[in-house]
């Protein structure tokens, strides 16, 4: 696990004023990076790093050459119009690429080559973003113990305290931050019915995830050890993971969800490093009657540090509130570090079978949810299957309620990370729309 350096120093500044300003998601402890380009004009995507308000070019960056060694050949690297080239070169050339930036960047810092750096900065209002990474493969695991318990299900499943669950997802319907998709349609099984019916989904989910992207690979057949594993981890997203409960209820009871994830799934645009987040590493414990993991899923590293605390909001934002200029209502708050399994045994348990992991892979955390019903991580959960719908209130329009999302509603997913002592460090928003179902099906 990555050691605390000079580039978590909480007193560093830099002289972009705006990385310097309270409640920033993106000061110079941080700079996550994200694929970009100049909202609607016609030109490539290319990755970017955040700094403040603004976004460092990094093909602008390999042209004006302001970086040298290691450092430069991770800018170049990050350059494309994806990041997976960046992704497989590993920890040395990431921590290069952050380490040359923010030298550049602090306060203080003068010469030839920050003048250069300065003539590569581009405001974040004046760009839009793509999925960052030609993903490959997407995992999605269910790793809450507390969104296990409290989805309706009958029982927490035997082998959730043994082992990280989780099924194969789409990669083709992945979006970025500012996703609209159609209600999906599909077969559910009305309460009572005896046979299925066809149409859209009326008991449709947010999931508050992150998604973890995967750097160097593994060989097929090779394993990644615990110990081994966050090497192996490029980053971290805010990651939506939309669910249609009615249609998964149905689906689901002989091999897993298939339409009912299929139709979208949404990730905000920058990725927050491992090192960015090495001050807010917490120990990682279980309940003391949990069974104690197999030895591939138990390590000393992890026990010591391989939970995060990393905050997650949710927040709503309804048609009718946004006609009226109101802002979005917050549903929920949490930590991830209430995870049952931590991002490194996801990982190892991936692989322990010998499959061979790509960069540029995704896996999703599955639902984060705490212990309170204030900390859960779908509306599922908040409103116990949809009988005790939530009240939508907050200034500036009339109340509403929600058991399930209806068509108009946006989902606006936050994190960052805060304690005295450590820069705060933003994951930014991850935002996606529902659109009515189509009428063709």
């Amino acid at each position: 696990m990555i050691a605390l350096n000079h580039t978590h120093d909480p007193a560093a500044r830099s002289w972009l004023a705006s990385a310097n300003l309270p409640g920033c998601d993106f000061p110079i402890q941080n700079l996550p990076i994200a694929v970009f380009r100049h909202f609607r004009e016609d030109e490539a995507f290319r990755g970017g790093i955040a700094i403040g308000d603004q976004v460092i070019d990094l093909a602008r960056v390999v042209v004006v050459g302001c970086l040298e060694g290691r450092a430069a050949e991770a800018a170049l690297a990050g350059a494309y119009h994806n990041l997976n080239v960046l992704m497989a070169l590993g920890p040395d050339a990431w921590q290069a690429l952050r380490h040359g930036l923010f030298d550049l960047l602090k306060e203080g810092a003068e010469g030839p080559k920050v003048d250069a750096l300065r003539t590569c900065l581009i405001p974040q209002v004046a760009v839009e973003y793509n999925v960052p990474a030609q993903i490959g493969d997407y995992t999605h695991f269910d790793t809450s113990i507390h969104h296990a318990a409290h989805s309706g299900a009958d029982a927490v499943p035997p082998n959730f305290a043994w082992l990280p669950l989780a099924y194969h997802g789409r990669v083709s319907s992945i979006g970025v931050s500012g996703q609209a998709f159609h209600r999906p349609q599909g077969q559910s099984l009305p309460a009572g019915a005896t046979a299925p019916v066809f149409g859209p989904s009326q008991n449709l989910d947010y999931a508050l995830e992150l998604g973890i992207y995967i750097g160097p690979g593994n060989d097929l057949g090779h394993s990644i050890g615990l110990d081994q594993a966050e090497a192996h981890i490029f980053g971290v997203c805010l990651l939506n993971d939309w669910s249609a409960r009615d249609i998964q209820a149905w689906e689901a009871q002989a091999f897993g969800p298939f339409l009912s994830k299929s139709f979208a799934t949404t990730v905000s645009p920058w990725i927050v490093s491992m090192e960015a987040l090495a001050p807010y590493r917490q120990a990682w414990s279980r309940p003391e009657a949990a069974p104690k993991p197999l030895p591939y899923l138990d390590a000393a590293s992890n026990h010591a540090a391989g939970a995060l605390d990393i905050q997650l909001e949710v927040a709503i934002q309804t048609a009718q509130r946004s006609a009226a200029g109101a802002e979005a209502v917050r549903v929920s708050q949490t930590s991830f570090r209430h995870q049952y399994w931590t991002a490194a045994q996801m990982l190892a348990h991936h692989t322990v079978g010998g499959c061979n992991l790509q960069p540029g892979d995704l896996l999703g955390t599955g639902a984060i949810s705490g212990p309170t019903p204030a900390e859960a991580g779908t509306l599922l959960e908040l409103t116990q299957g949809g009988r005790a719908p939530i009240t939508l209130s907050a200034p500036g329009a009339a109340d509403e309620q929600r058991a399930f999302l209806q068509d108009g509603d946006t989902v606006i997913l936050r994190g960052w990370c805060e304690k005295p002592g450590a820069a705060r460090i933003g994951f930014g928003e991850c935002q996606g729309t529902v659109l009515p179902a189509r009428s063709n099906g």
